[in-house]
């Protein structure tokens, strides 16, 4: 992520949050915050991987982490299906 380890639990919880609730899933606090830290990977690797590169300031990483939270749902709903 670019930040320090205790920053990135707490923005990836946050993030997670706010995914959990603009995509109406039902997660704890665990799950939000690995949403949100391992979304922000995921996303901030293929965004790497075509060229753009996010800044390592806490508000670029919410926004990807948040993107990136909603996209493991998503994927995560289709995979139940």
């Amino acid at each position: 992520m670019g930040l320090g380890l205790i920053i990135s639990i707490i923005v990836g919880g946050f993030a997670g949050w706010a995914a959990s609730r603009f995509m109406k899933a039902r997660t704890g606090l665990l799950a939000n915050i690995l949403l949100g830290v391992g979304g922000a990977i995921v996303l901030n690797w293929v965004l790497g991987a075509v060229g753009i590169y996010a800044s390592s300031a806490l508000v670029p990483q919410f926004i990807v982490a948040c993107a990136g939270a909603a996209a493991l749902i998503w994927i995560g709903r289709q995979l139940r299906k």
